[in-house]
């Protein structure tokens, strides 16, 4: 079986992941570069691909087997489209658009075209998250009863070079980190009913928050929190972890914890608590450290999407439902500027 030929269009930290992870992965090899930047020809002239300067320019040179998104949250929506438009499968980074009804209009699209459209939320992919939607959903935990999630750290004063990610609404730790955690809640606990929130931006200054807290009701009638900050110097955060990205320097702490009626979980750790004998404070846990054998999301999303393009799975992060998660991180910013609770039932 021939290489799949996938295109990057993007070369930024997420781009450059990819065009790392396709490198790496048996079966698919780097078709072109999409970027506009010195950094990128030189990437490219690397990688030994063509590079073009818009996403223009590839589609009409050239018929690539898929395409990966990694550029800018609003462009996402517009490429995408140029993408299905031409037939080509598309694996875009979340969010997959910067407004609900962006994409809901991409995943009409691609439904109506039959062309597969994947969305990046590669957390799905990490053997932690998979094991963790074992346990819960195997019940190991009982009913489910509330949801815990720290996701604090700091973002070097470099990062905000970038003029957007100081300025710009979506340049937030909203749309770029809640979003994960948010999907990462859907996953493994099922849809989420209602949220109130609260965001600020004190300790920066910037136009875009820098901390926010969300409390959570879930359909299945569980309770959820997320703390999230990027101005905070603290090891609990998911990047930090898992291992995920290894240029963060590694902690070995919980940053996740799920609680039910017969257990609880701590994620990435995966430790299982449970009672041994009786059950109330008085009484001793037994603490299980369960096995597992790590991957590469990144490397694993990739196969997947080779397998989605062959036609031989359904995209396991679809148009629709990664616009679910859209929607419910949108609706933290609303509820935090209006003070006022958001329903997400339909």
């Amino acid at each position: 079986m021939s290489p799949l030929r996938i295109a990057v269009i993007g070369a930024g930290i997420i781009g450059r992941t990819h065009i790392d992870a396709l490198s790496h992965t048996p079966d698919l090899q780097l078709a072109a570069i999409v970027d506009p930047s010195d950094e990128a020809r030189a990437l490219a002239a690397r990688h030994g691909v063509p590079i073009h300067a818009d996403h223009h320019a590839l589609l009409e040179g050239e018929q690539p087997d898929g395409v990966i998104v990694a550029t800018p949250n609003a462009t996402h929506a517009p490429i995408g489209l140029a993408c299905i438009a031409r037939g080509v499968p598309v694996l875009i980074e979340k969010p997959i658009a910067e407004t609900v009804e962006a994409a809901q209009a991409l995943t009409g699209a691609a439904e109506r075209a039959g062309v597969p459209l994947l969305v990046g939320h590669h957390r799905r992919h990490n053997p932690i998250l998979r094991m963790a939607r074992d346990v819960i959903e195997r019940g190991d935990l009982g009913a489910l009863v509330s949801a815990t999630i720290l996701y604090t750290f700091l973002k070097p004063d470099t990062y905000f070079d970038v003029a957007w990610r100081r300025e710009e609404e979506g340049g937030g730790p909203i749309l770029i980190n809640l979003i994960h955690e948010i999907d990462t809640l859907r996953f493994l606990c099922g849809d989420i009913d209602s949220l109130q929130a609260l965001r600020s931006n004190q300790t920066r200054g910037f136009t875009v928050e820098d901390t926010v807290a969300v409390a959570l009701r879930m359909r299945s009638g569980a309770l959820a929190t997320i703390s999230m900050s990027d101005a905070v110097a603290a090891p609990w955060s998911w990047d930090m972890t898992t291992g995920e990205s290894p240029q963060f320097a590694r902690q070995t702490v919980p940053t996740h914890f799920f609680s039910g009626t017969a257990g609880s979980l701590t994620v990435p750790t995966l430790e299982l608590w449970r009672y041994e004998g009786g059950r109330g404070w008085l009484d001793p846990f037994t603490r299980t450290a369960l096995p597992l054998k790590p991957g590469n999301p990144y490397a694993l999303q990739l196969r997947h999407f080779a397998r989605v393009i062959r036609g031989e799975e359904a995209p396991l992060v679809g148009g629709a439902d990664a616009t679910q998660t859209l929607r419910a991180t949108l609706a933290v910013r609303e509820a935090a500027d209006t003070g006022r609770p958001v329903a997400l039932s339909d």
